[in-house]
């Protein structure tokens, strides 16, 4: 009896011991955090591909909303969290930009956290108020910024808005007559310029999609190589005569950097099987996203890029956080 207990022991003891010690994953709920309001691009995004994966893991997958510090208090939360991930953050070319933006950040975007995957990319459109701009085409603006002063709107500084209005700023040669008014997330600037307190913004589409499609906003052209099929009418920045107004934006899935190499791939492979469900890519799709969903190779090299770029505009217009 002792010799045959010791044999059915066997396959388990051949087991590498890290195989053995290592926990089910996930063994509680999975907090999410998006570092903006909610109704942005990134927390749209999050809650589609989060519910995927809470059906996948068979646990919840919280969305958390920690807005605030221009992203950075969510992003800070995350990289000091513990490296188990149950704790993942939900990033857009922001971060990528607050790395140069705000150089005494309390953690290390480079150092501190790593990227599972690209999840989705997506252009921004050039809109104004439906009722109070009469701006008809991007000409039109452009002739707007060099006669008056323009009150532009963002989802907060270093934002892809932000950055989009500051490439408008220089494509119009509008020198001191844009004013920048960042907000702490993309759906309250839209709503404030639907109600007329802006002029201006160069929008994230999915966070304005739906104030176009209601008639309140006037799209004039969107930011894209080519024309989008939500806006099929809108002329590209390039057709509208402004090519360096070519711009892209992105939301991404992160962890802590400490997070052990065998849960980074779990992470990986699931966090991409669930951007590639079908349901989830068509709402992606319905809300403007293309559908991305790189491996982790791939993101890693693409977020270093990003930082590297948008690094460039940040000291070459000597942006500064307000």
């Amino acid at each position: 009896m002792l010799q045959r207990r010791h044999l059915l022991a066997a396959p388990a003891l051949a087991l590498p011991a890290a195989a053995r010690a290592q926990a089910p994953f996930p063994d509680r709920p999975v907090r999410y955090i998006v570092p903006f309001p909610p109704g942005g691009l990134t927390d749209i995004m999050a809650r589609l591909v989060g519910q995927k994966l809470a059906e996948i893991w068979g646990r919840p997958v919280v969305v958390e909303n920690r807005a605030g510090g221009n992203a950075l208090i969510g992003a800070d939360a995350v990289a000091k969290s513990a490296p188990d991930g149950h704790t993942l953050l939900a990033i857009t070319m922001t971060h990528a930009v607050n790395a140069t933006l705000f150089p005494n950040a309390p953690f290390d975007f480079r150092r501190d956290l790593t990227t599972i995957s690209v999840l989705g990319s997506l252009p921004l459109v050039v809109v104004v108020n439906a009722e109070r701009n009469p701006a008809r085409t991007l000409g039109d603006l452009v002739q707007q910024a060099k006669q008056r002063r323009l009150n532009g709107g963002s989802s907060g500084n270093g934002s892809p808005p932000h950055l989009g209005l500051e490439l408008f700023r220089r494509a119009a040669q509008a020198g001191d007559n844009i004013t920048h008014v960042p907000y702490r997330g993309g759906a309250p600037s839209v709503t404030d310029l639907a109600g007329g307190s802006l002029d201006l913004m160069v929008s994230n589409l999915p966070e304005c999609i739906a104030q176009i499609q209601a008639g309140r906003l006037r799209p004039l052209a969107i930011t894209s190589a080519a024309r989008h099929p939500l806006l099929p009418e809108v002329p590209t920045v390039r057709e509208a005569g402004q090519p360096m107004l070519e711009m892209t934006n992105w939301t991404a899935m992160m962890a802590p950097a400490a997070v052990p190499a065998p849960l980074l791939a779990r992470l990986e492979a699931d966090t991409r099987a669930a951007i590639r469900d079908a349901d989830v890519g068509r709402r992606a799709r319905d809300g403007g996203f293309t559908v991305e969903g790189w491996d982790r190779a791939r993101s890693l090299a693409f977020v270093t890029e990003e930082t590297a770029r948008w690094a460039r505009l940040v000291q070459e217009a000597g942006l500064r956080a307000d």
